[in-house]
């Protein structure tokens, strides 16, 4: 599963040389800064483990925190305020507005699509007085932090490949997920910790949430997730069994590495190394995991800041927490997963839910990063794999209504490192059907998440069964409307 350049570059006398010179450059370079050898390789843009030997541009961010609303956040009763919906509550869809486009099965099949308002109050809020539901109070608070686009759109109409296709850029399973590309093209800034980690909100009945969202694919399988759980093992098969001594795990290590070696020398494959990489940075997190999920270090006005639900482990709000203490070890790519937006029937109730969950918990995770200036450098992203329609899918009463997928048009936030603060981005029609000014792509949306890392999206590739591959697929552009 690895390219040719990639087993030439593992295995060649010149690779060999070229990595010596490195190490005495390195070495050189240590001394005249007067660090450790992780810093001086970051100083001279190698980085810890990273395929790219320099970053194409002056990078904004270090790090990412993803905040993933799976099954698909109502856009109407959240972001983006349509009133004409109350108006026309009821009336049927226009075909001018429709337009023909492709409906699912779930709602296809209807003999009327009535148009469903908001059961929900809208409020300008922040210095440019943006329209957020009030749903959101807390969010609501920081507004002016953040860069609001309501004209994201994708290709998928289902689930599955619609969550596929934002983790990995392509609808079809298979492919390298973002977190993994970029532990590809910058490895580690933390040795003790992965470049990549999960967090799974616990409980959830919506759409499933599987491991291969945040495998490495056809990249070496050191780039995959690594899941952190709630409970006394928060990953798993990370401490010593019953009677196993650290001494002797560190002895048997040793031992294995001394035959995997033997093993690579055989066979030249490259995956034996991504093996030993593996073993060895599961035997530093037996000290740094237990650290970093430690809470017994936060201050109650931060269990306040981010609500009561963040004292018990995996819940949203104590993933957000953990999120931080992640960024503060500078691990590079941070996602939290959040199930249950998938509300084709019962919206008001179901939406309450979800947002009662996740609202102060996202507000207090851009006020801590601020308070202590890591806003800067941490790109936080929130969004889920498409948006809802806006006629109600069944039955529309007074105060009950449902949604369907709509790819069309969503809204997503993100804040931080090199994103314009307060803005909003993008217009969709009255009916928050269609996009009428400045769409975005996913595409897009990786490429500037990309860039904002210091990364060129058309530079960083792989090649694997004859081709090139990247995570913009063949094509995408860097937004720089919605940069600083």
């Amino acid at each position: 599963m690895y390219s040719q350049e990639e087993m030439s570059r593992s295995l060649t006398r010149r690779h060999f040389f070229g990595r010596s010179g490195l190490g005495l450059g390195s070495a050189v370079l240590v001394q005249m800064l007067g660090g450790d050898q992780n810093q001086a390789m970051a100083s001279a843009g190698q980085g810890s483990g990273g395929i790219l030997k320099s970053l194409h541009f002056a990078p904004k961010a270090k790090r990412v925190i993803y905040l993933f609303m799976s099954g698909g956040p109502s856009q109407m009763d959240l972001w983006d305020y349509k009133p004409l919906l109350n108006e026309r509550n009821g009336q049927e869809l226009p075909e001018s507005v429709r337009a023909g486009q492709r409906l699912t099965g779930m709602s296809g099949n209807q003999s009327t699509l009535p148009l469903a308002g908001s059961l929900f109050k809208f409020a300008k809020h922040g210095r440019n007085g943006t329209w957020v539901s009030e749903l959101l109070p807390h969010t609501a608070k920081v507004v002016d932090d953040l860069c609001i686009i309501r004209s994201m759109h994708t290709e998928a109409i289902n689930h599955d490949p619609a969550i596929t296709f934002f983790q990995t850029g392509s609808q079809i399973a298979g492919r390298p997920s973002i977190g993994s590309w970029l532990s590809y093209g910058l490895g580690s800034s933390n040795e003790n910790l992965p470049a990549f980690c999960v967090l799974v909100t616990k409980g959830g009945s919506g759409q499933p949430i599987y491991s291969r969202l945040w495998g490495s694919g056809f990249l070496p399988s050191v780039h995959q997730g690594v899941q952190f759980r709630a409970g006394k093992d928060p990953v798993l098969y990370l401490n010593n069994p019953l009677g196993v001594s650290g001494q002797s795990r560190r002895q048997m290590l040793d031992r294995l590495r001394e035959l995997h070696e033997l093993r690579f020398e055989e066979t030249l494959n490259p995956e034996i190394n991504a093996r030993i990489a593996q073993y060895e940075m599961a035997f530093r997190m037996q000290t740094s995991v237990p650290e970093v999920t430690d809470m017994s270090d936060e201050s109650e006005s931060t269990f306040e800041m981010y609500g009561p639900d963040s004292r018990e482990p995996g819940t949203f709000a104590a993933n957000c927490l953990l999120a931080r203490k992640l960024a503060e070890r500078d691990v590079r790519f941070i996602q939290l997963f959040h199930r249950d937006w998938d509300h084709h029937t019962d919206l008001p109730n179901g939406i309450v839910t979800q947002c009662k969950a996740t609202d102060q918990a996202c507000a207090a995770l851009i006020r801590d990063l601020k308070q202590r200036g890591m806003l800067e450098d941490t790109l936080v992203v929130w969004g889920g794999e498409f948006g809802r329609t806006s006629y109600s899918q069944g039955k529309l009463t007074a105060d009950n209504y449902g949604r369907d997928h709509h790819p069309r048009c969503f809204t997503m936030w993100m804040a931080g490192a090199g994103i314009q603060k307060g803005l909003v981005y993008g217009e969709t029609d009255d009916f928050s059907y269609n996009i009428v000014d400045k769409p975005m792509h996913v595409h897009d949306l990786h490429a500037t998440m990309l860039y904002l890392l210091g990364i060129d999206h058309e530079l960083l590739n792989y090649k694997f069964q004859g081709r090139r591959y990247r995570l913009t697929d063949v094509h995408g552009v860097v937004n720089r409307e919605i940069l600083v």
